[in-house]
Formats: structure tokens, sequence, C-alpha cells
């Protein structure tokens, strides 16, 4: 089982987040803990790759600022604006629980994820 709940740290400050219930959102918590490298896209999330693909899992296109996504397999977004993406949509890894606001500047991060 997945663990319910992940922080996620970077310079910039510190959130946690509750993970999705689905395969991809457990297998996500298989590879804690994560350091990734994160750009900016859009304006909107911050991007970055997984060392290894997730498990597909239903999609959707409508996501909220504190959104965890999956994009491509291993594509891993935080979403720190309202909004929404083309078909084929995203698989929700989970919501983040604090300010995500702390991502919305230009720029690279580079965040740390481990579980709780």
């Amino acid at each position: 089982m997945a663990q319910d709940r992940i922080s996620i740290s970077s310079d910039w400050g510190n959130v946690t987040a509750e993970l999705a219930d689905n395969a991809a959102a457990r297998a996500l918590a298989d590879m804690l803990p994560l350091t990734i490298e994160m750009d900016d896209h859009l304006r909107q999330e911050k991007t970055g790759n997984l060392p290894a693909a997730l498990p597909a899992a239903w999609r959707q296109r409508e996501f909220s600022a504190g959104t965890l996504g999956l994009w491509s397999s291993t594509d891993f977004v935080i979403y720190y604006r309202d909004g929404s993406v083309p078909s084929p949509g995203i698989v929700i890894l989970g919501q983040v629980k604090g300010d995500v606001s702390i991502f919305d500047r230009p720029g690279k991060v580079t965040i740390r994820i481990h579980s709780e």
C-alpha cells in the first residue's frame, strides 16, 4: 500500500501532500526518497523526470492548484495554478495540502520527495 502522505521540500519551502489511491501513486511511493530537478512550464506548473516509468492509471484533463500529476509515464508535475491540459490528460498522483504558491516563480528548482 502506498504511503498516505509525502513531504516535498526545496530551497523555496516545504509542503506535504496526500497521495491518490491508484497504482501510479503507489509506484511513486515505492520510489521514495527522490530528488528531481523541476523546470517551469507555461507558468502553471513545475515538471521533472522520474527515474522510472509509473504504471498507467485513469486520466483527467482538469486540475487545481496543488495537484500532483503524471503527464507521460515519467513526467512528474506539480501544478501551482488551476487549469486543464489537452487529451489524454494527466494521471492524478495526489494533492498538496500546504501552500503550493512557493512554486509560483520562474526558473528551475530541485525538489526532494520523501514519505512522512
